[in-house]
């Protein structure tokens, strides 16, 4: 395949993924109640850290493993087109487990949601900035009259993160650059491929990703700089799930690390492990982003 065939085919899966006019997502039927004979399926939710089809193929596999060590319910993953999409159903209390970013964790405690894990070590939760090798981005002030991507405005280490360390490093976020949210962390990151943007921001499991999936585009690519470390995306449940469930899959994600299969579905997921976390582990989050809205904007949902 050449080049310019083998760049369309990227942009293809892609853009259709991170395309500015979504289709309307179809509405699903959240309920626990089991038909008679079946036992209640309870929805897992993750938050967009790929497009819907990848981040299906990743995390599969995990809820494979749920459902085998589950006893009387059923986990059923659910993929979301974008951060807007993924925050409006747990604003509405639709799915019953979530795997949001830690900005979204806040958030959904405030519907009824609890965490009951941390996904990935804290370590591994940093904004990073790529630019093409061959730009001319030195150092943050370069960006100044230029272009930076974004998944979405309520993306925490790929985001928030970013934005705050260029307000930090010089850089007025409202008035020097122009941001630009795209969809996704892939649209970001092919975004400055293109030449759309002089810097992407994601943050490092994505960017793993995308250097595995995509070597040739990612050879023109390199990372600029990083934010220091904040706490990892957490797993919630809501709180109308039973507590023998709760404690099932509680159970079942802490465990993964013990046997060769848990350790290649971490693997699968660029996640080290998960940790023992509840709701007070994210207070350090609220500070961060009280800290935030002060000094940088507002966060809210595009």
């Amino acid at each position: 395949m050449n080049k310019l065939a083998h760049l369309t085919c990227l942009l293809g899966a892609i853009l259709l993924a991170a395309c500015e006019q979504q289709p309307v997502e179809k509405p699903l039927q959240y309920s626990s109640v089991a038909p008679n004979g079946t036992v209640p399926v309870y929805r897992l939710a993750i938050h967009p850290l790929y497009n819907p089809q990848k981040l299906s193929e990743t995390y599969q596999p995990l809820v494979a493993h749920l459902n085998q060590q589950l006893q009387g319910a059923r986990i059923e993953l659910e993929a979301s087109r974008d951060y807007a999409a993924f925050e409006h159903k747990y604003a509405a209390r639709e799915p019953a487990f979530l795997l949001p970013n830690p900005w979204q964790t806040l958030a959904a405690m405030k519907t009824g949601y609890s965490v009951i894990a941390m996904a990935g070590d804290a370590e591994d939760f940093r904004g990073i900035f790529i630019v093409r090798k061959d730009g001319q981005i030195k150092v943050p002030a370069d960006l100044k009259g230029k272009a930076v991507s974004y998944p979405s405005p309520t993306a925490l280490a790929a985001a928030i993160m970013p934005q705050y360390f260029l307000q930090t490093h010089g850089v007025d976020v409202k008035r020097d650059i122009q941001n630009i949210y795209v969809g996704s962390q892939e649209s970001s990151i092919i975004n400055v491929y293109l030449g759309k943007t002089a810097a992407g921001a994601t943050w490092p499991p994505p960017w793993r990703v995308f250097q595995r999936d995509h070597p040739r585009e990612a050879a023109e690519l390199e990372q600029a700089w990083e934010t220091p470390p904040l706490l990892n995306n957490s797993v919630m449940v809501r709180d109308d799930v039973p507590e023998a469930v709760r404690t099932q899959v509680t159970k079942t994600l802490l465990e993964l690390t013990a046997t060769a299969q848990g350790r290649a579905i971490l693997a699968g997921m660029e996640t080290a492990r998960f940790h023992a976390a509840d709701d007070r582990s994210y207070g350090v989050v609220a500070a961060y982003i009280e800290r935030f809205e002060k000094e940088v904007r507002r966060v809210e949902s595009k």
